[in-house]
């Protein structure tokens, strides 16, 4: 068999504590102490992005999970328990959200079924293309927005498995869309993984004694209702996963208009401002431009005003600027605000369609009351909408008018009259707290405040809101949407998406299984691999085995002659993950080097370790490491599938089997080394040889300076971290599992 080939070795200057390989591509994502998420490529280990700690995101990352597809990295932040979306190829955040606990843990799987009725399900699943207009972009400011759009990646459904203390379990379909929160589990969540049937979720937890002892748990539970909703459950979970797109779009397209609105048109206020607070005459600002516009007399902080702060020019520039910043607003509210509504509604009696098919979609908890109300909210939200279309509307009529002012015509001055009366009629508009005078009315919708509007539009003499007060029936009719007239467009706005969100919230009620762990104060120099069937009605036969360590380094499936007593050695395990279904890759510490420092990078085959003829007997009354004795125990063949790692005191190891690659991590945190495993070792040159000698022994030397436990991990996917037991493995399928009555391990 070849050995494996180095490709790669780099010092980083902060401790890594979590690496994960991409399923599909050449790339490594790699989380440190200080809260930075770097990604490398196989090729020299060369970086490809880094994203830093912000306040947004958090600076203590706690877990990594690719999804299937290898576009879109997840990882869960400690300090603000959130967890986060990232674009793989530009290291752009796509979406987070804030979860219960802190994430302990991660497992982000797709749905495997190829079934006829998925397939034919998925042909007709979405078919809003064809009635709803394609959304515009965004402004480039919010370019990043489309790849929202975009998360849902393909038909076939995925979903994120996030763990975390306290038993916190909770699956989102697609990373957006929590369909499932579990209960009944204690202890921190350590490892976990759903079957790609999704019939079945195994959880392995670490609950601490009185005495700060910990015990591993491990607990398969029951998903059959996902696996037999499977067709129902994609369309849902594609619906909503629409949904929160479309207001995570609403909101980029609010924050744009807001941007426009402020760079411009908060200039006149201010001005108007600083004069009603300089003036000290007794006369209301209405008097003091009518009496201009009527006499053509004006007072001297009038005067100052118009020809020191304003001035002609000024004033045709400004007038300029609001028009335009009134039109962007105008085109945002039409082309962006309004079609992501209309596309909102359409979604939303979409889902209210399959609530109200209950022989389908009953036991996945839709709520139509609930569905309703975030209908409703839409429906206001897009009234308002519309009459902010009619404020700027009249707005920018009466701006154009006042600012022509000095070079206006007969026909303007009813506009002017008009703009005088409405907007300097009292001094109460020098705002209720005193702060600013509000002459410009497109503003206060777009605050984000909770007080109502300061001068909301008057409604006398509209011809529908007459009618539907005068009316019986309609004044109080479901059909009609609520307006709030006294609200801005946030406060709106904000009201419909705490009414989806109790939306979204209301559903969230044949393979193997494989956990591989370690007991090293029992049996230092063996591993043991549980298995347990993905459905749980299905026994196992055969479900627990222990793997001997203790066999010499060359010995191969094909050698009769024994190895000499030389060749044997004792190694313990340090970490271990699954390569393929059938290999097993591990980190290992010889038991007689008495300087701790022999390490060994292998990979054993596990295709006769699992064929043993033993049956081992569960005492449930029991703890596991109390009938070590009656568990089958199976020697290994490493064949030269191994390789002795010099200068670097490996603890922990990543690993890429369809890639065909592992990245080895130094016990300091900061030294990786990455190999090909199915390649042959090439003659390296020898300056290159020198210079990683020359880094290894410094890196060496540091790691003799530094105290650092050999079975140190705890918090880390793998083994390493409990006392009694430790725990370690990426399942073949999909990872850990097991026990409708929690086994103790």
């Amino acid at each position: 068999m070849p050995a494996f080939r180095q490709v790669g070795e780099k010092q980083l200057p902060n401790p890594i504590l979590y690496m994960a390989w991409s399923p599909n591509r050449d790339l490594i994502a790699l989380a440190n102490t200080s809260g930075e998420l770097l990604l490398h490529r196989l090729a020299n280990f060369q970086r490809v992005w880094s994203l830093l700690p912000n306040e947004n995101t958090g600076k203590e990352i706690t877990s990594l999970a690719w999804r299937p597809d290898g576009k879109v990295l997840a990882f869960s932040v400690g300090d603000t328990k959130q967890v986060v979306l990232c674009d793989a190829e530009k290291a752009e955040i796509l979406h987070l959200f804030a979860v219960e606990y802190p994430a302990s843990c991660m497992h982000w799987m797709e749905v495997q079924d190829d079934s006829s009725t998925l397939s034919s399900f998925s042909e007709s699943e979405d078919e809003s293309s064809r009635f709803l207009p394609k959304l515009p972009s965004l402004p480039k400011s919010e370019e990043k927005s489309d790849e929202v759009t975009n998360l849902l990646g393909e038909v076939r459904l995925n979903i994120l498995v996030v763990g975390g203390p306290s038993g916190f379990v909770e699956l989102y379909a697609y990373g957006l869309y929590k369909i499932a929160t579990l209960g009944g589990i204690s202890g921190t969540c350590r490892s976990l993984g759903l079957s790609s049937d999704l019939k079945s979720l195994s959880v392995i937890t670490e609950i601490r004694s009185t005495e700060d002892n910990p015990e591993i748990h491990y607990i398969q539970l029951d998903t059959g209702l996902l696996s037999s909703c499977l067709p129902e459950l994609t369309k849902m979970a594609r619906k909503f996963t629409h949904i929160s797109t479309l207001l995570r779009y609403l909101r980029l397209s609010l924050t744009c208009m807001c941007e426009a609105w402020e760079d411009i048109l908060m200039q006149m206020d201010l001005r108007l401002t600083k004069f009603v607070q300089e003036k000290n005459t007794s006369t209301q600002v209405q008097d003091e431009f009518l009496e201009l516009l009527l006499w053509g007399h004006a007072s001297s902080e009038l005067q100052a005003l118009l020809m020191n702060q304003l001035t002609v020019k000024g004033l045709k520039m400004l007038g300029q600027s609001i028009d335009s910043s009134y039109s962007s607003i105008q085109k945002l509210v039409i082309s962006h605000l309004q079609s992501g509504s209309e596309a909102l509604l359409y979604h939303l009696s979409e889902v209210k369609g399959m609530a109200l098919w209950k022989q389908k979609f009953q036991p996945l908890g839709l709520d139509p009351a609930a569905i309703e109300d975030a209908i409703v909210a839409v429906g206001s939200f897009t009234l308002k909408a519309s009459e902010l279309l009619q404020v700027i509307d009249k707005s920018m009529k009466n701006f154009k008018a006042f600012f022509r002012w000095l070079y206006m015509t007969q026909k303007d001055l009813a506009f002017v009259a008009d703009f005088l009366s409405e907007h300097f009629s009292n001094e109460e508009l020098f705002d209720r707290k005193g702060k600013y005078f509000n002459v410009e009315r497109v503003g206060q919708y777009l605050k984000d405040e909770d007080e109502d509007l300061v001068s909301p539009p008057s409604m006398e003499g509209n011809q529908w809101v007459t009618f539907v007060k005068q009316s019986t029936y309609l004044k109080d009719s479901p059909l009609l949407f609520p307006t709030y007239p006294q609200k801005s467009l946030h406060f709106v706005k904000r009201m419909m998406e705490g009414s989806i969100d109790l939306c979204l919230q209301k559903p969230a009620k044949a393979g193997m299984h494989y956990v591989v762990f370690c007991m090293p104060d029992i049996s230092p120099s063996k591993i043991y691999i549980l298995r347990r069937a993905t459905d749980p009605n299905r026994s196992v036969p055969k479900g627990l085995v222990a793997l001997n360590l203790n066999t010499p380094l060359n010995s191969s499936i094909d050698d009769e002659t024994p190895a000499p007593a030389s060749a044997y050695s004792s190694y313990s395990c340090l970490d271990a993950r699954f390569y393929d279904d059938e290999t097993l890759t591990v980190v290992l510490r010889s038991l007689e080097d008495d300087e701790n420092k022999m390490r060994i990078l292998t990979q054993l085959h596990l295709n006769s370790a699992v064929s043993w003829d033993e049956e081992f007997t569960w005492d449930l009354t029991l703890r596991l490491e109390q009938q070590t004795e009656g568990i089958p125990v199976q020697g290994l063949t490493w064949g030269n599938q191994s390789r002795e790692m010099d200068n670097i005191k490996a603890q922990f190891v990543a690993v890429n089997g369809i890639r065909k690659v592992a990245c080895v991590l130094s016990a300091n945190l900061r030294h990786v080394r990455v190999f090909e495993m199915d390649a042959e070792e090439e003659e390296e040159e020898e300056e290159r040889a020198d210079e990683s000698q020359e880094m290894s022994l410094d890196q060496d030397r540091l790691e003799d300076t530094m105290t650092y436990q050999s079975d140190a991990g705890e918090g880390r996917d793998g083994v390493g971290g409990a006392e009694e037991a430790q725990v370690a493995g990426q399942g073949s399928q999909d990872i850990l599992d097991e026990t409708a009555g929690s086994d103790t391990l």
